[in-house]
């Protein structure tokens, strides 16, 4: 049975199901409307505008191979709070979006399977200047974010749903990433579970080189209660569920 178990993940991390699969009868090549670039929200919902490009604090002078040679995981963090300039950075780098095609399309700064883009971003907010304490999402599309709820007790409570991980409660901010597994199964498929994985891993890389830019560190995290994880950022669990986070914090 294990056996049978191991060559069945094995099989999921190669490519040999896109020789499975009729593409011409995706949804996409049956040109059904393809998913919109961000989930929908209520328009009176409580949104707080973040910093753009073209304002973006001073950044530590780093190069890019400083950045890339002195990027480690980091699970202790100082009790010091970032800034919503810094946190607009941090999501501009992760998910941002460089220019629009259409509804459903967008460019961004981080690469993706067919610039399908299936990730959405959570946050676990605890210290960041001019934020109250709650989950927020982020909006690329707007360069918003999004209040989800407020929530006093979110320390004890994310670090339980990390499966008692302390440093996910003592971070200034969790990034918590879900899959909307639809936006990629639209042009893949089956073939669509593989790559989404894949673009949370180009994302979290991201956030690891930018936070080298503000003085900051993050610790990938794939160790989690999946029911109480997507309870917490308020997700199905069949449609949008957790896939990753990163706790980043001042170092």
């Amino acid at each position: 049975m294990k056996d049978d178990l191991i060559e069945q993940y094995r099989y999921f991390l190669k490519d040999s199901v896109r020789l499975t699969i009729d593409f011409s009868a995706t949804d996409q090549s049956r040109r059904l409307t393809p998913p919109p670039l961000e989930k929908p929200f209520e328009p009176e919902s409580t949104r707080i505008d973040l910093v753009t490009r073209e304002n973006f604090p001073a950044m530590n002078n780093i190069d890019l191979v400083s950045a890339v040679e002195q990027r480690k995981s980091h699970r202790i963090f100082r009790n010091k709070s970032i800034t919503l300039e810094e946190l607009s950075f941090l999501l501009w780098a992760t998910q941002g979006i460089r220019r629009t095609v259409d509804g459903a399309t967008a460019y961004r700064t981080v690469p993706s399977a067919g610039c399908r883009h299936a990730i959405e971003t959570y946050l676990c907010v605890q210290n960041v200047s001019g934020l109250e304490t709650g989950i927020y999402r982020y909006l690329p599309v707007e360069h918003q974010l999004l209040l989800v709820y407020e929530d006093e007790q979110l320390s004890e409570k994310v670090i339980h749903a990390a499966l008692g991980q302390p440093f996910a409660g003592k971070a200034a901010v969790t990034f918590i990433w879900t899959a909307i597994p639809y936006r990629m199964e639209w042009r893949y498929d089956i073939a669509a579970h593989k790559v989404i994985l894949l673009d949370a891993g180009h994302v979290c890389q991201n956030l690891y080189l930018a936070c080298e830019a503000i003085g900051s560190g993050t610790c990938a995290v794939a160790a989690y209660h999946q029911d109480l994880m997507d309870r917490l950022v308020q997700v199905d669990g069949e449609e949008e569920f957790v896939i990753y986070l990163a706790p980043v914090g001042k170092v």
